[in-house]
């Protein structure tokens, strides 16, 4: 064979490439680049969104089973609770019906008491339903606008409440608007009925108790027999607001042995902060007799005839 068809050249794998050092750099140098370049320049987000596009059926089927799971729990703790809700909502309801039956009932045994005593039968509070607009801009009074006014029927004095007690009373009027002073204003007082005692007592406002509001129920003996969580009612001797109503409860009781009354605390049940829909009653001045009997004129005593 000649010499010149052989060949001379080492093969490919014999042959000497870059030493793994220069290999390490030159492939962290591009690794940099590209780095620097997609956050710069984002050359690879094309090829991104086609990888994510790719992927997306995979990972959607990869988290079918933990949704299904998470689903299944979910409708399995929601089912118990609406469960357990339907459940106290028919014990509530089954509650509600006894003592509605009861109150009717005690409503028409008053009734018949009243009839048999000869006593004078309370006249009904007709109400009006009205939506509160805004607070006064006064920030020395806790006051309340209305969207109903004279041309509603709205009188002043007016009891306003809501679905927990009451709220406070209409002090002005206008044609179309009403404004009404809460009952945590430092002006506002209304007589009250200890439920669980029978004693009555006056509750007047303060709009700084406890930073949000409250009342305090005033001149109470030292020993009164009060206690916290009683309950305080509309006693009706103002005749403004219907007996009955509920007012606030007993929060803190203070007794010095200084001092000859007590110092009770009593937080409003009304929401006298973010109510929104209230019922305006009419007050209960009606209940008041048309006229006091006139007092019976003495009888006149024979004159003495003088003696001779």
């Amino acid at each position: 064979m000649p010499h010149g068809t052989l060949e001379r050249s080492a093969p490919s794998f014999m042959r000497p490439g870059p030493t793994p050092r220069a290999q390490l750099i030159l492939y962290s140098a591009l690794a940099l680049f590209l780095m620097v370049a997609d956050a710069r320049l984002h050359v690879t987000e094309p090829l991104r969104n086609v990888v994510a596009t790719v992927l997306y059926p995979v990972q959607w089927l990869m988290l079918q089973p933990a949704n299904l799971l998470g689903r299944s729990s979910t409708y399995m703790e929601s089912l118990e609770t609406a469960q357990a809700e339907a459940r106290e909502a028919r014990q509530k309801w089954l509650a509600s019906s006894l003592r509605a039956n009861q109150l009717d009932q005690l409503e028409l045994e008053n009734e018949r008491l009243r009839q048999l005593l000869d006593l004078r039968t309370r006249t009904k509070v007709s109400a009006r339903a009205a939506q509160i607009l805004y607070d006064t801009a006064d920030p020395y009074s806790r006051r309340v606008v209305v969207d109903a006014g004279q041309t509603s029927g709205v009188e002043p004095g007016s009891p306003v409440v809501d679905a927990l007690g009451v709220l406070g009373q209409i002090t002005r009027v206008h044609p179309f608007y009403s404004e009404a002073t809460l009952l945590i204003d430092k002006d506002q007082a209304i007589p009250v009925l200890n439920v669980r005692t029978g004693q009555r007592g006056v509750a007047y406002g303060d709009p700084v108790l406890s930073h949000g509001g409250g009342m305090e129920l005033r001149f109470m003996q030292a020993n009164a027999d009060i206690q916290e969580g009683d309950l305080l009612t509309t006693s009706g001797m103002d005749r403004v607001y219907p007996p009955g109503l509920p007012v606030a409860r007993v929060v803190r009781v203070e007794r010095r042995a200084d001092l000859a009354f007590a110092r009770v605390y009593c937080a409003p049940l009304a929401r006298v902060q973010g109510a929104q829909h209230v019922l305006l009653l009419s007050p209960a001045t009606n209940d008041l007799p048309q006229a006091l009997p006139s007092p019976e004129a003495p009888a006149s005593t024979p004159k003495k005839k003088p003696r001779k």
